[in-house]
C-alpha cells in the first residue's frame, strides 16, 4: 500500500464506513465508522510522505514501533493510543492491513 487511494479503498472494505474531510483540508481525509462516527484511518502527507494514522492497542503500541521504524508516536493524536505509519515503502502490505483491521476493531467498540 503506497497511495492514500488505496489506503482509504482499503479502510472502505470494512462494515459501515465513510470518507471524511472534517477539517475542509484535502490534507486530511478520514475513514469513519457509520455507527458512532469514530475515525479509525487518518490519512495525511507530512514531510514530503503519505501517513496514516491508526488506533492502537497500548500491549501492541511499542512492539510495532520496535518492529519498523516507519511506525512512530501518532502524529497529533495520543501517543499512548495511535500510531502513525509513514508509507515509505519499508513496511509489509499485510502489516498495514493488520494495523487498520486492529484500529477498526478498536474504535467498532468504542461510544459516541
Amino acid at each position: 500500500m503506497k497511495t492514500r487511494e488505496e489506503i482509504l479503498a482499503y479502510g472502505l472494505t470494512f462494515q459501515d464506513t465513510y470518507v471524511d474531510k472534517p477539517f475542509h483540508d484535502d490534507n486530511w481525509v478520514l475513514v469513519r465508522c457509520t455507527k458512532n462516527k469514530k475515525a479509525f484511518v487518518w490519512t495525511y502527507e507530512y514531510e514530503g510522505t503519505l501517513r496514516v494514522n491508526v488506533k492502537v492497542d497500548p500491549q501492541w503500541r511499542d512492539f510495532w514501533r520496535q518492529t519498523y521504524d516507519a511506525v512512530i508516536p501518532g502524529y497529533h493524536q495520543n501517543k499512548e493510543h495511535w500510531n502513525t505509519i509513514i508509507l515509505n515503502g519499508s513496511i509489509p502490505e499485510d502489516d498495514i492491513k493488520r494495523m487498520i483491521a486492529e484500529s477498526y476493531d478498536l474504535i467498532l467498540h468504542k461510544k459516541s
